[in-house]
């Protein structure tokens, strides 16, 4: 099974990026979160691996850090959590917020993330609570746990996530700006990150 990949960045979207190593192309999917953190394309980049097999399809799943690939072992483990659900939870919490929210039994913030309803909050507090407390952020360092993160960069709002995200498909930052606004004031406060992205992509086509 493939662990990790190292090498460039070829293509990189929405949900998911092209990764060429040595003249082979990998195509992965990614959460919001990592991608918003994504270095340019055409710059090296690695990304640790989960690869799920079915009878028709081998998929790769990517990740940037330890906690954001052990959060989503551990979806992967509560009942009727496939691969793209876990992922979409992974889009809408930073890997820190998430195990919080777990470890905590918020399952009012958890049914607020894409394709979480009331139920599914209920089983992932149940099944996962005990599990997360390795991966709860460090207080003495805001570090989360399960080891380092590989980009050091402090996103400081979830607005800055959304431009950050914006910038990285190819919109000016200005332009971005103005997106990440018009999507936040279209879908409200509480919306998703990933919901804003979709709404911003939407509001830029006109």
């Amino acid at each position: 099974m493939i662990a990790s990949l190292q090498g460039t960045l070829s293509e990189k979207r929405l949900d998911e990026v092209v990764i060429d190593v040595h003249g082979v192309g990998y195509r992965v999917a990614i959460s919001l979160m990592a991608q918003a953190r994504l270095p340019p394309e055409g710059d090296p980049i690695a990304l640790r691996i989960r690869t799920i097999v079915r009878e028709d399809a081998l998929d790769l799943y990517g990740f940037l850090t330890v906690a954001e690939e052990d959060l989503f072992r551990l979806l992967m483990s509560v009942s009727q959590v496939g691969p793209k659900a876990a992922m979409n939870i992974l889009s809408g919490l930073e890997p820190g917020d998430l195990a919080k929210a777990i470890a905590s039994g918020d399952t009012g913030r958890l049914t607020k993330l894409h394709g979480v309803g009331k139920k599914t909050a209920e089983r992932i507090v149940l099944e996962l609570k005990d599990k997360v407390t390795p991966l709860l952020p460090d207080k003495a360092t805001g570090q989360t746990g399960g080891g380092p993160m590989r980009i050091e960069r402090a996103i400081s709002s979830r607005e800055s996530d959304l431009v950050t995200a914006l910038t990285s498909l190819g919109y000016k930052p200005a332009q971005a700006e103005r997106l990440a606004d018009k999507a936040e004031q279209s879908l409200g406060k509480d919306a998703t990150i990933e919901s804003l992205v979709k709404e911003a992509l939407r509001l830029a086509r006109g």
